[in-house]
């Protein structure tokens, strides 16, 4: 079968691997009728996301149908159009049944106190093989597989296995409460799902940041305020705009910020150029598909201290944008004298999924809004270099297996 393949940083490959099969008798294999690039990929790309092995299939994002089930797989059946959800759980851990599924005891191979796990990633992440594929062999599928309802397209529940319940989870971490103003950072494919998501949840107003024209605008289509950091201190204008007091709630959707290029490794259009350039640096936004692109200048943690500097007193903010563990900046005096209230975390997918589908059943969310190309996957390659050079327009990139 066909798959998009990570060989090496700056090296990636469409090529034929063999066929997933059932492995343990929890598993599924699933047809994969669309899949999706995200900024994560391109961390993996670029080698700004450690512990890729030569071989390893890209993509954490897809929608399906069951091929197979294992001999224990009870209410999962062949035939059913399901969600993948991007990050993996056992089902029945303390974790999983209290609905924390990023932190499953069982799922990574590494032991309890091993990192969330997740399709297509590093041996960190657990080292499951990706879904830019035409298959994929799913584990504990009673629990990782979500059938769609056939009112729900593909093209929205490709958006449902990881950007919408990111964004929503973010918007559930910061705990809205009706008419409050949000500050979100990060206009990328989660931030603009976080936008969505905080005004289903009865905010007032939102007001979004960024840089990049094609995502303002995206924002403001979803009922945003908009601030360009490039032109202003966002952190000042936020304060503005709230008569002194700040944004009742943040949301750092962007995670550890990219440098500012100047001809150095996080320039756009270095794909299949990046291996000499990257090694050991860091590039873009280490955010597991969140901002993505947020260019704040040269200090790691830009997007955290405009959060924390915007929001009022006695405020909550909720960062989902990932900092890689040996991340040890964050303004900790500020944040604790002004009485804060901090939650963070990578998102419980499966969690959210009974509300959700509600949502977009009933039209309240809408994620289609932010899908912006849909390309075959055999044409990922080339999807993959219009993405990276952030061609205008593209925001959330779709690939379909061939029928």
């Amino acid at each position: 079968m066909k798959a998009v393949v990570w060989h090496g940083i700056g090296d990636i490959r469409m090529d034929d691997v063999p066929e997933p099969v059932i492995e343990a008798s929890t598993d599924a294999v699933v047809r994969l009728t669309a899949s999706a690039i995200c900024g994560t990929d391109l961390h993996f790309i670029r080698g700004t996301f450690s512990g890729m092995k030569s071989g390893q299939v890209l993509g954490h994002e897809a929608v399906g149908i069951v091929e197979a089930v294992g001999a224990e797989v009870r209410d999962i059946q062949v035939g059913q159009r399901v969600i993948i959800p991007s990050t993996v759980g056992c089902g029945t851990c303390r974790y999983c049944r209290e609905g924390g599924f990023a932190q499953c005891d069982n799922a990574n191979p590494q032991g309890k106190r091993a990192g969330t796990v997740f399709f297509g990633g590093p041996e960190a992440a657990g080292g499951l093989r990706g879904l830019q594929a035409e298959k994929a062999r799913v584990p504990w599928a009673d629990t990782n597989l979500v059938p769609v309802p056939p009112e729900i397209s593909d093209d929205q529940a490709i958006l449902m296995s990881d950007i919408l319940p990111t964004g929503w989870f973010g918007a559930d971490l910061a705990d809205i409460k009706p008419g409050e103003t949000v500050a979100v950072f990060g206009c990328g494919p989660v931030g603009l799902m976080a936008i969505a998501s905080a005004f289903v949840m009865g905010a007032g107003r939102v007001i979004a940041v960024d840089r990049l024209p094609d995502r303002l605008a995206m924002a403001e289509k979803l009922g945003a305020e908009t601030v360009n950091f490039d032109q202003v201190n966002p952190a000042a204008r936020i304060v503005g705009l709230t008569d002194g007091d700040g944004a009742d709630k943040v949301i750092d959707a962007v995670g550890i910020d990219a440098q500012h290029a100047q001809g150095g490794p996080a320039a756009p259009g270095l794909l299949g150029k990046v291996k000499e350039a990257v090694i050991g640096r860091v590039t873009e936004p280490m955010a597991h598909a969140h901002g993505g692109h947020f260019i704040a200048g040269d200090k790691p943690a830009q997007a955290l201290d405009w959060a924390i500097e915007s929001v009022r007193k006695s405020g909550g903010v909720s960062i989902i944008g990932v900092y890689p563990p040996t991340d040890r900046e964050f303004p900790i005096g500020q944040a604790m004298n002004k009485n804060l209230t901090l939650r963070m975390g990578n998102c419980n997918h499966r969690r959210y999924y009974d509300v959700l589908m509600e949502h977009v059943r009933s039209g309240r969310l809408d994620p289609v809004k932010i899908l912006t190309e849909v390309e075959p996957l055999t044409g990922a390659i080339a999807a993959y270099e219009a993405f990276d050079q952030r061609q205008p327009g593209w925001i959330k990139v779709e690939l379909e297996p061939a029928a």
